[in-house]
């Protein structure tokens, strides 16, 4: 599997043309959020899946900072992979958009790029392309994570996911970042730290706690 794959088909003239009149009508923002381990991973690589089965053209991007598992592929929790491109900012997204005449793209760990992605999200949708962002809606602080919450409001679709809590085994929806095994407590300013189990746990609303945190 390449980063893209896009099977060959015998079909006629008129099957073609009507793929791109479809293409045209599909074209949307999709956002799957959630906390850590929530199965947002999964779920973009399901619907990349599906868009290849359709015989589309497929682009998959995440940020070059997340280098857990592969460098080269989005990869789930649960070993899932899926061939894409890491890139160092949104310009490049574009770029391969272009290069590739994707019909589909899919972006990993959204909240990790800068709020530019939102411009470039926007104007690839108009151009026709269907674009799927996954990532954190809230970063381990229980704050808005990123260009995330302004990606949910310009969506079509938005399908919040959740984990397992670690703690009472309720649904999940924040990200505990752990350092010694305790809470990190509250800073101003960005929070990043890529990680999995050995730093993070899912947490209900209850049993997440971010010590020292304004009132």
């Amino acid at each position: 599997m390449t980063l893209i794959e896009h099977r060959s088909s015998p079909a006629v003239e008129l099957a073609a043309r009507h793929r791109r009149s479809l293409q045209a009508a599909s074209a949307r923002l999709e956002v799957i959020c959630g906390c850590m381990f929530s199965g947002k991973s999964e779920e973009l690589i399901r619907r990349l899946v599906r868009a290849d089965i359709g015989r589309q053209r497929v682009v998959a991007v995440k940020p070059a900072i997340d280098r857990r598992y592969s460098a080269g592929a989005i990869a789930s929790h649960a070993g899932r992979q899926w061939p894409c491109a890491a890139v160092a900012d949104t310009a490049e997204i574009a770029h391969l958009v272009t290069e590739h005449d994707a019909q589909v793209l899919g972006i990993e760990e959204a909240q990790f790029f800068d709020a530019g992605l939102v411009d470039v999200v926007r104007r690839l949708v108009d151009g026709g392309v269907r674009v799927i962002c996954a990532g954190l809606d809230l970063d381990a602080l229980g704050r808005p994570f990123g260009p995330m919450p302004a990606l949910a409001c310009e969506a079509e679709q938005v399908t919040k996911l959740t984990a397992v809590c670690m703690v009472c085994s309720a649904d999940a929806s924040r990200s505990q970042l752990l350092v010694d095994g305790e809470p990190v407590p509250w800073q101003d300013g960005p929070l990043i730290n890529v990680g999995g189990a050995e730093a993070y746990e899912a947490r209900c609303r209850t049993c997440f706690t971010v010590p020292d945190r304004p009132a």
